[in-house]
């Protein structure tokens, strides 16, 4: 599984984008899924002739299938190494507030969006017993206050992994989750700014019940943000799940997320909801 071809999808930035990147010099013939073209040159630009630019939106079934139609048209009976599940958006706010519309639109773009590309490209994974990695997040094992439309979708996401897992097992089609925690990307900047315009959004009510703590999470995100671990070590885990001979079914990515996983391992639940509160000062 050291080279063949793989599709990435939300390579605009961040770990995507890391991804692309590493793969293509590990000698993978990468399709960089992105929205606009623009974003497809600006990458192709850091990268060997083998990455080509897939213009992609999970939420875009029409899409979806013309990309789908592209990839196989170039891989023919090959098939695809890998399929690389991306693409993201965060929502946060507290549950008692947030809009039934934001919610629909986290699951679209991180659950069902995912399963849809999923569908679309399975045939060619089939076709040459690739691997499916879904970037989850520590989010999707561990819950916490005021991101749960975003967490929500990566519990999900756990669960169509450990399902896909199982049910792709009779043809040899390794299934792994990446589990990061907080990571140096824009989807956690766009997350701070998404943040305080919930605070603003927020009615009176609201910013009577939750302003302050949201005031202190927001910056108790801003120091996480700049101890973050690099985008390049998921790319990593992500290379590791591609080539291993025997991948492991999950890789926790970054300091932070192996504390979490581990406490949420060895405490009882209201023990790990105290640690949270206390370390983000609510």
């Amino acid at each position: 599984m050291a080279t063949g071809a793989v599709v990435i999808t939300g390579t605009s930035t961040g770990i995507g984008r890391g991804c692309a990147l590493r793969l293509d010099r590990a000698g993978f013939d990468v399709f960089a899924g992105v929205r606009h073209a623009d974003d497809g040159q600006r990458l192709r630009a850091e990268a060997s002739n083998r990455l080509r630019p897939l213009i992609l939106d999970v939420t875009h079934h029409a899409g979806i299938a013309t990309a789908a139609k592209e990839v196989r048209e170039a891989v023919g009976e090959r098939g695809l190494a890998g399929l690389v599940n991306n693409a993201g958006v965060s929502v946060a706010g507290p549950l008692e507030f947030t809009a039934p519309d934001e919610v629909r639109r986290q699951l679209e773009v991180n659950l069902v969006g995912q399963i849809a590309v999923t569908q679309a490209f399975l045939p060619m994974i089939r076709a040459a017993r690739g691997r499916i990695v879904n970037i989850s997040s520590i989010g999707g094992l561990v819950a916490n206050a005021f991101l749960g439309p975003y967490q929500a979708s990566k519990f999900a996401m756990e669960a169509v992994t450990d399902v896909l897992r199982k049910e792709l097992r009779p043809w040899g089609i390794h299934v792994v989750a990446i589990e990061p925690g907080t990571i140096d990307t824009e989807i956690w900047r766009k997350g701070t700014e998404a943040g305080r315009e919930t605070l603003e959004r927020l009615s009176p009510e609201g910013r009577e019940l939750y302003g302050d703590s949201i005031q202190k999470l927001l910056a108790a995100t801003e120091k996480m943000t700049r101890r973050a671990t690099p985008p390049e070590r998921v790319a990593e885990a992500v290379e590791r799940a591609l080539t291993a001979s025997r991948p492991r079914t999950r890789y926790l990515v970054g300091t932070d997320a192996k504390v979490v996983a581990r406490l949420a391992r060895v405490l009882p639940d209201r023990a790990v909801d105290a640690v949270q509160a206390r370390f983000l000062g609510i």
